[in-house]
Parts: C-alpha cells; structure tokens; sequence
C-alpha cells in the first residue's frame, strides 16, 4: 500500500491569504531583532502591520510551505543601512528542515536591496542557534540586554547628557574606532545620522549611546571606554535624558566587547535578560572590474563599462 502524495516544498512572498497565519502565529513567535522587539512590541502584531507600508525601510515577508507545514520569516533593511535583520521566524515549533530554505530565500531578497550583511540576535540556548548556523551564520559577538531601574529624579543629575551635535560626531567616530573592534566596523557601523546622546564634562567625549525610540520602550547602544569617569552616574542618568514626556522602559545593550559595564548595570539594580548569540552571514556583493577591449585593426574601440561580477561567500576572506 502507497502511502500519500508528497508536495514539493514552496517558499514565497506573504500575501493577503496568510493574513489569518499572523494572530494564529503571534504567539509562538520567536525574535529574532531584540531592538524591534522591545521598542516596536510584536512584529506579528496589528499595529505592526501599519509599519510594512513605511517607505523609509523595506521590510519583507516570507512563507515556507512543505506537507501542510508553514514558518514564516522578515527581513528588514532600515534607510542607509548596509546590513539588513531577521526580524522573526514563525511558528517556533516549525523551526526545523524549513529554517534553512527560508533564510535562504530571505537572502535572496536582502542582496536585490544591496544589504552586505543578514543578521540575527538569539539565545545562546535556544534550538534556533544550532539551525541558524547550519543556515550560514556565524556568531560575532554576545550580547545581554538590561532593563534599567526606575531612578528618582531629585537623586540624579540631569546635566550629564545631551543631544549629539555635528561637531561631536568626529570625536564619537573615535571613540567607536577605540572601543569597537575593527572586524566589526564593517558590520556594526555608526548611524549616518548624527543622532544619540553623548557626554561631555569640560568639553571631553567620554560616552556616546545610539538610542532608538518606540511606543513600547527605548532602545541604547552604549560606547564608553573603561576609563571613563562617573559611569555610574551617567548610566543613572539615561533614565532622566531618555524620559521626556512618556515614560517607557529603558533597555541597554551590552556587547561582549563591553562586558565590564555589566557589574555597573548589576550595581545599579537594572534586570539582566539572557545571553544572545550576535550572529552574520555575509551576502553577495557586486564587485566593478574593468575589462580592457584590444584595439582591431586600428580601429579606436573605447574602453568597455564597468562588468559587474558577483562575489559568492566562498569570495569573501573570512573573519577571525
């Protein structure tokens, strides 16, 4: 006796029939981009929905289909950013044979847009990390996120930070190149926008924080060098720079390569989450290479354009 028919495995764009998989989806749900996550709330959710017609990003849905089995994936590349998020995969019990055929696809459209780079943040622990890697990622980094307490006004000081101005900026490019390793620059880069908050007693840089704003909650990407003064107290202190009329959660993030902020944090009383898993698969990229056209018979040929030729992973040095 034959046993059913098998379909063959299908991997496209959401459309408005699988409107019903995003609430049925919601809540097994796993994320995939921490800073979406906590500043935005759930990518699945209905107000979310209204973000996919910005056109300051491009956002993308995906869904892999096989035997009655679907998960459904996002990727998403802010304005001027050269690498794009996983945002999610979805339903987290299907996270199996159809991860790798998904990104894979989710690839293909984060190259169309010129990203350089996919990445993905997830725990340590969690079954994803093993998958994602047999996806083609590989980790760069750690990082935890942190929750900051809320802090009494009347006890800290409120003159510590303030808004990143143009003529900072050179001085915070230096201070990333001093604190981020240079294997990373090329994924980790600075806002192209002079956006963040620093500080600067007497005129001296001694902490920048990117910050990204949502309904749900505020988002900082700390860069303070260990022999910064007062860390404490300028930590303390984003709770009252950040506040402004809503009060929203604060979350900071702390990469492996600023590790020793954590017993700050943990001084501080700020909630700690998991350790995640800071991961990167490098896309293809386009690459001009001129190619010289020989003369004929004293004809004058002019020089051909620029051939685009593609570079595949194997291409690309690897990073230590």
């Amino acid at each position: 006796m034959f046993g059913g028919k098998k379909t063959k495995m299908i991997v496209r764009s959401l459309d408005v029939l699988d409107l019903p998989l995003l609430s049925r989806y919601r809540r097994d749900m796993l994320s995939l981009d921490s800073a979406r996550l906590l500043t935005r709330g759930n990518p699945l959710s209905a107000m979310a929905l209204f973000s996919y017609l910005d056109p300051r990003h491009h956002i993308y849905t995906a869904v892999a289909a096989d035997n009655g089995v679907s998960l459904m994936g996002q990727v998403v590349l802010r304005e001027e950013d050269t690498s794009a998020s996983l945002t999610f995969l979805a339903p987290q019990e299907n996270i199996n044979g159809l991860t790798s055929p998904l990104v894979d696809h989710l690839v293909g459209q984060a190259g169309e847009w010129g990203a350089f780079h996919l990445l993905a943040e997830v725990d340590e622990d969690a079954p994803a990390f093993r998958l994602l890697r047999q996806a083609g990622f590989a980790m760069y980094a750690w990082q935890r996120i942190w929750q900051l307490p809320s802090s009494d006004p009347d006890k800290v000081k409120k003159d510590i930070w303030r808004q990143v101005a143009a003529l900072d900026w050179p001085a915070v490019q230096s201070l990333y190149s001093q604190i981020v390793p240079a294997l990373l620059h090329p994924v980790e880069s600075l806002p192209k926008q002079v956006i963040g908050l620093v500080c600067r007693p007497e005129g001296n840089l001694q902490a920048y924080v990117a910050v990204k704003k949502g309904l749900n909650g505020i988002w900082v990407q700390p860069i303070v060098p260990p022999d910064s003064d007062c860390v404490s107290e300028q930590i303390a202190g984003l709770s009252y720079a950040l506040a402004g009329g809503q009060p929203r959660p604060i979350f900071i993030c702390v990469r492996s390569y600023q590790a020793w902020l954590e017993s700050i944090l943990e001084d501080l009383g700020a909630q700690a989450g998991p350790r995640q898993a800071v991961m990167v698969r490098r896309l293809a990229k386009l690459q001009k290479v001129d190619e010289k056209v020989p003369a004929m018979d004293k004809v004058l040929a002019k020089p051909a354009a620029p051939v685009a030729r593609v570079l595949t992973n194997q291409d690309i040095p690897p990073k230590e």
